[in-house]
């Protein structure tokens, strides 16, 4: 590992704390047949490695991709935090060579966390002035991998859009998952992020919410159903659940 990777190694070292460092493999699921098995953390808490990211965030892109394959969470972490802030920064050139980057290294971004806190601000900012379907097939691309988190990067990056009353991916999407998942087997992760990339949906428009629930509320998994309702009214949520 380079000078520069071990200094940021190093840096992150000193916000570790022993009851993080306990903690956290807990938290995201380290053990044996747990989505996250393996995974060692420095017990740093988000903020801190927020805060190094900004310091670092114009290391070359080789120490990025070191940072990326480290075995430390919060190194995987900080070194997406990085390609977050330097895309806010970058004009259309470089912020294509941070989405193609970004896509090359999915196999590192194995938790939910890593996901969550990147895609958005990678993918889903990258696409966002993007609708045409030829450029955001990308996205299907993901979502039909057999890898776990490319699903969720899928799904994920749909916030951006939401959040700019784009909403026709995460239908679309949520219901390519539902077409080609089996409810039982559809990973309680991608439940999770499904039902909450359609409640976000329902915050903004809630006539597509309930036309969505309306079509497939007696096919979807459980705990989908539940995070896709969590926003409407108590009569609305039992009437849902009932199907």
């Amino acid at each position: 590992m380079s000078e520069l990777a071990n200094e940021i190694i190093k840096r992150l070292a000193q916000f570790s704390t022993p009851e993080k460092k306990q903690i956290l493999p807990r938290f995201f699921k380290t053990g044996k047949g747990e989505y996250g098995e393996g995974d060692q953390f420095l017990g740093v808490v988000v903020p801190y490695t927020r805060q190094v990211a900004k310091e670092y965030k114009h290391i070359p892109f080789q120490a990025m991709t070191e940072l990326l394959q480290s075995p430390w969470h919060e190194c995987r972490l900080c070194a997406l935090l990085m390609l977050v802030e330097r895309f806010k920064k970058s004009d259309e050139a470089e912020r294509k060579h941070i989405f193609e980057f970004y896509l090359s290294h999915t196999s590192h971004i194995n938790n939910w966390d890593l996901v969550d806190l990147s895609a958005p601000g990678i993918v889903g900012e990258y696409l966002k002035l993007k609708p045409e379907r030829e450029q955001r097939q990308v996205l299907y691309k993901l979502a039909d991998s057999p890898l776990l988190w490319n699903q969720r990067i899928a799904i994920v990056s749909t916030l951006t859009f939401i959040r700019n009353g784009d909403f026709i991916d995460t239908i679309l999407l949520s219901e390519q998952f539902l077409r080609s998942a089996s409810h039982q087997k559809m990973h309680d992760l991608m439940q999770k992020a499904i039902g909450w990339m359609l409640r976000e949906m329902g915050k903004r428009n809630k006539d597509l919410l309930i036309q969505f629930l309306e079509k497939h509320a007696s096919t979807m998994p459980r705990t989908m159903l539940r995070y896709a309702i969590e926003k409407l009214s108590e009569n609305e949520r039992q009437e849902f659940m009932k199907r």
